[in-house]
C-alpha cells in the first residue's frame, strides 16, 4: 500500500502545482502510516532527486518520447499500470488542466472513488472523508470515500508546500504505453513573463481602462511585481488582450497569493474563477463596484492615477 502523487511537468520542468501534490500526499501517507511515492512521465531536466525533500520515497520515470506530449487517455493508461504495480491505494493529482483531464480517466479505469477540487487533507477519523469546494467557491462538500483506491484532486494553492531533508529513489518503470489517437499539428505557446497558471501574483484588467493603449499601467505594475498578468471577458472579447489571459468562471481558474483586479466591477462569473486567491486587491473608481465586497483591500480611485503611484512606489521599495 502506498500514496502514488502524479508529478506533473511542462518543457522538461515540474510544475510548482506538482510540489504541492507531493507535500499534499506526503501528509496522506503520514496519516495512512505508508510511504508517499511519485510518478512522473517523459522527459524531465530537473534533478528528480531533489524532489525526496517534499516527502517522496520513490519516483517512477518512464522516459519515453512519445509522453513528452501530453494525451489523457495514454497518460491514464500508463498511470494505472503503476498505480496496480506499486500497489497505490490513494493516488493525487493537482486540479490543474492535465489533473483534470486525467484523474476521471483514471478513476474509471481503476473503478476508484474521485474527489476533485479537494481543500484540505482528508478525515481518517472514521472512514476516509475529503472536503472540497462546490459552486464555484460559495460553499464546501464532505465527501466520503468508500472504494479500495481512492483519487484526489487537490485544488492548486489549497495546501502548502512543505519542504524538509531528503532524497527520493528514482526507479525506471515498465508500462505498455498506447499509441496516441491525438495528432498533433501545431503548437502555438503563450507568451507571458510568468505562466499565468503558476504565479503567486496575478495583475488584471478590465474595461475600465478604456482601451489597449492603455494597457502599459498594467504591465509596468506586473513586471515591477514579477507577476502574471491577465483579464476579464470583455477585454478578451473586444480583443484587447489574447483570450489565454482571460480568467474568470468562462476563463482560466487563478489561485495566485495575490490577486490585483485594476477597473473591473467583479460580476460573479468574473468572481468565480478568482476567488480562490490568497489576498485580493481592487482598483476601482466606482465605490459601489461589486468586486469590493469580495475584495480584501480596495482602493477607490481613477486608475490612471492610482497605478503609477503603486508601480513607483514598490519599485521604490525594491530598490
Amino acid at each position: 500500500m502506498s500514496v502514488l502523487i502524479f508529478i506533473d511537468s511542462s518543457e522538461g520542468h515540474v510544475k510548482k502545482a506538482s510540489l504541492e501534490a507531493m507535500s499534499y500526499g506526503s501528509a496522506i501517507a503520514k496519516q495512512l502510516n505508508t510511504t508517499a511515492e511519485g510518478v512522473i512521465l517523459g522527459s524531465v531536466g530537473d534533478d528528480l532527486t531533489a524532489l525526496g525533500k517534499y516527502g517522496v520515497k520513490k519516483i517512477h520515470q518512464i522516459n519515453n518520447d512519445s509522453l513528452n506530449h501530453f494525451d489523457a487517455q495514454v497518460y491514464a493508461n500508463v498511470i494505472a499500470q503503476v498505480a496496480e504495480s506499486s500497489g497505490a491505494k490513494v493516488i493525487v493529482f493537482s486540479n490543474n488542466v492535465d489533473g483534470k483531464a486525467v484523474a476521471p480517466r483514471l478513476s474509471a479505469r481503476l473503478k476508484a472513488a474521485l474527489v476533485s477540487g479537494a481543500s484540505s487533507l482528508p478525515d481518517t477519523s472514521k472512514g476516509f472523508v475529503v472536503k472540497k469546494s462546490v459552486f464555484s467557491g460559495k460553499a464546501f462538500a464532505h465527501i466520503s470515500l468508500n472504494t479500495d483506491i481512492k483519487v484526489i484532486a487537490l485544488n492548486p494553492n489549497a495546501y502548502k508546500v512543505e519542504a524538509g531533508e531528503g532524497t527520493a529513489e528514482i526507479v525506471a518503470a515498465n508500462a505498455n504505453i498506447p499509441s496516441s489517437k491525438i495528432k498533433n499539428t501545431a503548437v502555438n505557446k503563450a507568451s507571458g513573463e510568468v505562466p499565468l497558471t503558476e504565479a503567486e501574483i496575478v495583475v488584471s484588467g478590465g474595461r475600465g481602462l478604456k482601451g489597449p493603449e492603455n494597457w502599459g499601467i498594467v504591465e509596468n505594475l506586473a513586471h515591477s511585481l514579477h507577476a502574471a498578468l491577465a483579464c476579464s471577458r470583455p477585454v478578451a472579447d473586444a480583443h484587447w488582450r489574447p483570450h489565454n489571459e482571460h480568467v474568470g468562471q468562462t476563463g482560466i481558474a487563478i489561485a495566485p497569493n495575490l490577486y490585483i483586479a485594476i477597473g473591473i466591477s467583479g460580476a460573479i462569473q468574473h468572481l468565480a474563477g478568482v476567488n480562490r486567491s490568497k489576498t485580493i486587491v481592487v482598483i476601482n473608481k466606482d465605490p459601489e463596484a461589486p468586486f469590493f465586497k469580495a475584495a480584501d483591500y480596495g482602493i477607490v480611485g481613477d486608475a490612471f492615477e492610482v497605478v503609477p503611484k503603486l508601480t513607483a512606489a514598490i519599485k521604490k521599495l525594491k530598490n
